[in-house]
């Protein structure tokens, strides 16, 4: 019999500022990454504000690490080390695999509404991984595909699989499932997980009721001060869910649907030494990353 995955802790994002002055709400990061691994971080970019956001992130390196950009609104124009450019646009994904170190620049751009927004995730590269050569897979919505179920979910596939569709992001080294989740009101959702894998759930749109639980904020909130909170017995926008372990989640909505990014991974379980945007194993390594920025010597690819 399948065991259904329990909530671990429930987190709020925060508000934060990035970049060269860019507001975003990070959902999770630096302390909580024992909890999270194979995961680093993952912030939330929507606004209607360009003041927000049009400084956007210039020139800065990575090491160590994978960055993924999943686009709602708007669009960021990006540009790297190795010669690629590009727009990232509405439902498009970038999975780009720093390795062994690029250097690249994030610009975004609102709508003709000026909204912007998406959602960047980074993940850890193990050890063995850490020097290979950086990459990028730049997914357009077209190509991700989207299934519905019986009940009327309504599944894109980003990585991973269900059932016999899979997702255009593959041969990831932390064997990651990465999927938009929309369930219908009144609908009972359930989605088998890989045993060993970390899992969470970010609420994107709408509320609902995670693991059959009504009552998500009697375990401990991180984010905003709990005794503040409404006890809204829903799990709503903003709003993140880590499982523990098991077999499978459940969702389960009543008078409206809910929307959120469901991922999971195999955890790494290796020492993290993290300082900016570069993210190594050892202090030593971390020295190593930011003295060969500063000399010149940083990109290896191509050399």
């Amino acid at each position: 019999m399948n065991k259904t995955r329990k909530i671990k802790k429930v987190l709020k994002s925060k508000p934060t500022i990035e970049g060269a002055g860019v507001h975003l709400r990070r959902v999770f990061g630096f302390s909580e990454v024992p909890m999270f691994d194979p995961f680093l971080m993952l912030d939330d970019f929507r606004s209607d504000d360009p003041e927000h956001y049009l400084k956007g992130f210039p020139w800065h390196p990575h090491r160590g690490i994978e960055t993924i950009t999943y686009m709602l609104d708007g669009k960021v124009e990006h540009g790297d080390s190795m010669g690629n450019k590009g727009v990232i646009t509405p439902g498009d994904v970038q999975w780009m695999t720093a390795g062994s170190g690029i250097i690249h620049q994030e610009m975004p751009k609102g709508d003709s509404n000026d909204v912007m927004g998406g959602f960047q995730l980074w993940a850890n590269l193990p050890a063995s991984h850490k020097m290979m050569d950086p990459r990028y897979r730049d997914v357009k919505s077209g190509q991700i595909p989207e299934v519905e179920q019986k009940n009327g979910v309504i599944i894109k596939i980003i990585c991973g699989s269900i059932g016999k569709t899979e997702g255009p992001v593959r041969d990831i080294v932390i064997d990651p499932q990465y999927l938009d989740v929309t369930v219908p009101p009144g609908t009972e959702f359930t989605h088998p997980t890989k045993k060993d894998h970390t899992v969470f759930a970010y609420v994107i749109g709408g509320r609902g009721y995670f693991c059959k639980e009504k009552n998500p904020f009697t375990y401990e909130m991180v984010g905003e001060n709990y005794f503040d909170l409404a006890r809204d017995p829903y799990v709503s926008n903003g709003t993140l869910v880590l499982f523990d372990k098991g077999d499978e989640i459940k969702v389960i909505t009543e008078d409206k649907p809910v929307r959120f990014l469901l991922i999971s991974g195999q955890p790494i379980g290796e020492p993290v030494a993290w300082y900016g945007p570069i993210v190594m194993n050892t202090q030593e390594e971390l020295r190593v990353a930011f003295e060969e920025y500063r000399s010149g010597a940083f990109i290896k690819y191509g050399k």
